[in-house]
């Protein structure tokens, strides 16, 4: 029973095996019939094979190229057509088990052959070779021809090398790469090969072939010279043109170029020894160029050789000259550009400056308002006769030559309050004369030359005397041995604007100021820094830098110009235009005063408005010494949350400008939507320019700029409820 069962077990194993081979044979038989409907006439050998490369179908090309091979493996029918090709069937079959296909150029003896293969089952591969055959004869040719040549494919597989290239380079080349000493070959450019006896240039020549082959020829390297004609225009060219090397050696300089640079005919010079100030190494530059890692472009360099400063735009292109690379520099001059340049940088310089200038004034006037407002209150508690109140009044008049100081920086910055009016050149002049007298000592003379029937001008009297005086120490600073100072003024007329030191004066009538010395003299290097704030030649601690930066300020600001002419040893003299101001002042509109009962002094309530607590605490103390009622808010929003008690009167607002939060003008005019009769006081430590948006839109309003004293802040309050 046992036997019977294993025996139909058996049976029905062989049974199924044949079933199976039956079926892959039919299913063989059917695949290669579609082969053969698909590529059976192919000119190019075509092969189906298994996972082991037998082959199962090959078309009549095959057959007919590589004889019959059916039932054989395809490794035989190629072992003979090239080198090695068990191991690029089986990189190509592994390549398309993974990929789906592969392919790859193999040289043979005939040419080279293209082999593809398409993975076309489980276990099924079809393989196409596609043959590319050297021209009639041209493979006897190409050994026979004294040109060395050599066939690569696309990826510089090198394909075929003639007798000539391969005793030229004494081996048989495989990657074209490897061939050049500096790279891939550029078209028409010489190069430089590995030869069997050293390095030897060559001028490539590639053609394209079949396949998208490459054929190379080398030729001999042109040794001819450039043509006279060619150099002769070149030697001519009204522009400045230089030739340098690949490593930056000079090798032509035309006559423009030479004239510009000082160089003699024939001179030998590098790239680097020329020119500086790229920021990085000049040579690394050109060389970019010259290899195309660059395409070039302009840059200003500094002329390297050159006592003062002159700069040039250089623009450098690659070119190719007589089978070799080199670069063209054009030359522009470009100190005036540069100078320009310089002259805009020192502007915005200035301007930030000025900038900084004004917010450091902010911060320092507070400071200095709750300094000397607390030295004043310290000083109300004290007699002339203790021993504190001389200290007390060193740090009053140290706290004031701070806020000068303070003073001198919004001159400079122009962001100080200037109240400008009809002033008389020559009274000023006459006014100072006693105090300048005193400024310059006994070494120095002054002397004054003013001018008759000299026009009015629209300044600020206190800021001009400033600025003379400022002129006048620094006149008196530069004479230490003594000397003369003259200060003459003189009516001028420009019928043309007058251009001067990056300045435009337009045309017109002027008042002109002359502050002359005869002192040491401003070298020509120092001449467009001496406006600068900090600038000093003086030694550590003789002085701050800003008296003729102040000035600069003030004069700006006043709408004037100022220049300086100077020679070392000679002396310097000052010039101040101002424009002549015929019309008179218009008296500036104020609101008519709303009626109010007069008060006595002290009487009245103050809200005080202050960010900053040390001044806060100082101005309501020095306001209720004064008999007024203080209401004290921190911010604009606690000030409003105190009016709106409507039982609560208030006679003056006294504010900051500028807080946190809501600003001083923006809660003011709110608060007076409700308190039209309300005066106000305005107190900031920058410049009223600041307010003048908004001030004129505000009723019975008054500026106090920072510092006050105590006196000035109690008078300006005493004034508003007048």
């Amino acid at each position: 029973m046992i036997a019977g069962v294993a025996g139909l077990t058996f049976a029905g194993m062989v049974i199924v095996s044949r079933l199976l081979l039956v079926l892959g044979w039919i299913g063989d038989r059917r695949l290669n019939g579609r082969l053969r409907r698909l590529i059976g006439q192919d000119a190019s050998p075509c092969f189906s094979t298994d996972a082991l490369g037998r082959i199962g179908f090959q078309n009549a090309a095959a057959a007919e190229r590589f004889g019959e091979g059916v039932g054989s493996t395809l490794l035989a029918a190629l072992k003979d057509h090239f080198a090695s090709p068990a191991s690029v069937l089986y990189r190509l079959q592994c390549r398309a088990a993974q990929g789906g296909s592969a392919r790859e150029d193999v040289a043979t003896r005939r040419g080279h052959t293209r082999l593809s293969v398409h993975r076309i089952g489980k276990a099924r591969f079809l393989w196409r070779l596609e043959e590319f055959l050297d021209r009639p004869g041209q493979s006897r040719g190409a050994e026979t021809l004294s040109l060395p040549m050599l066939i690569a494919n696309k990826a510089g597989v090198v394909l075929f090398s003639n007798e000539a290239m391969r005793r030229l380079l004494g081996r048989r080349p495989d990657q074209l790469e490897s061939l050049f000493v500096s790279g891939p070959p550029r078209p028409g450019e010489e190069v430089e090969i590995y030869a069997a006896e050293g390095p030897l240039r060559a001028l490539p020549v590639e053609i394209a072939g079949p396949g998208e082959r490459r054929e190379v020829y080398l030729l001999p390297a042109p040794c001819c010279r450039a043509d006279d004609e060619v150099m002769a225009d070149f030697e001519h060219l009204p522009v400045a043109l230089l030739k340098f090397e690949g490593d930056g050696g000079l090798h032509a300089a035309n006559r423009a170029a030479r004239d510009l640079l000082w160089l003699a005919p024939g001179a030998e010079a590098e790239f680097a020894d020329l020119f500086e100030g790229l920021g990085r190494s000049v040579s690394d530059w050109l060389a970019d160029v010259a290899t195309e890692r660059s395409p070039g472009g302009a840059e200003v360099l500094r002329l390297r050789r050159a006592e003062e400063d002159v700069f040039l735009q250089i623009t450098l292109r690659r070119i190719v000259e007589r089978g070799r690379p080199a670069v063209l520099a054009v030359l522009n001059d470009a100190t005036a550009l540069k100078t320009l340049e310089a002259q805009f940088v020192q502007s915005q310089k200035m301007q930030a400056i000025g900038q900084l200038a004004g917010g450091i004034a902010h911060d320092f006037n507070n400071l200095l308002t709750a300094i000397s407002g607390h030295c004043d209150l310290l000083l109300l508690r004290h007699e002339r006769e203790d021993p504190e109140y001389a200290d007390l009044v060193q740090i009053h008049q140290n706290a004031n030559r701070a806020a000068s100081l303070v003073g001198q920086l919004l001159a400079f910055s122009r962001k100080q309050t200037l109240q400008p009016e009809r002033v008389d050149l020559q009274e000023v002049l006459s006014d100072l004369t006693h105090l300048l007298n005193r400024l310059v000592g006994e070494r120095v003379s002054l002397r004054l030359c003013p001018a008759a029937d000299l026009g009015p001008i629209r300044a600020d009297k206190r800021q001009l005397e400033q600025v003379l005086m400022n002129l006048v120490v620094n006149a008196r600073d530069a004479m230490p041995e003594g000397g003369v100072i003259r200060i003459s003024t003189e009516a001028v007329t420009l019928t043309e604007e007058l251009r001067r030191d990056r300045a435009v004066v337009p045309a017109g009538n002027y008042a002109l100021i002359h502050v002359q010395d005869t002192g040491t003299g401003i070298p020509a290097d120092r001449l467009q820094k001496i406006f600068e704030p900090f600038y000093t030649t003086k030694r550590p601690g003789e002085g701050t830098g800003l008296g003729l930066s102040t000035a600069y300020g003030i004069v700006k600001q006043s709408g004037g110009f100022i220049f300086v002419d100077s020679e070392p040893g000679e002396g310097s003299v000052f010039h101040l235009y101002f424009p002549i101001h015929d019309l008179p002042l218009p008296e500036p509109a104020r609101p008519a005063p709303a009626p109010r009962a007069p008060m006595r002094c002290g009487e009245g309530v103050v809200l005080l408005v202050e960010d900053e607590a040390p001044v806060r605490a100082f101005a309501s103390r020095a306001l209720r010494m004064r008999g007024f009622t203080v209401l004290e808010a921190e911010n604009a929003e606690e000030a409003l949350h105190t009016l709106e008690d409507p039982a609560l009167e208030v006679d003056v607002f006294v504010t900051d400008v500028v807080m946190p939060g809501m600003d001083g003008p923006t809660w003011v005019r709110r608060a007076l939507e409700d308190r039209p009769e309300v005066r106000v006081v305005f107190v900031s430590g920058y410049a009223e320019e600041c307010l003048a948006g908004t001030k004129a839109r505000i009723p019975n309003s008054v500026f106090l700029p920072k510092p006050f004293s105590l006196t000035e802040l109690t008078a300006t309050v005493q004034g508003q409820l007048q």
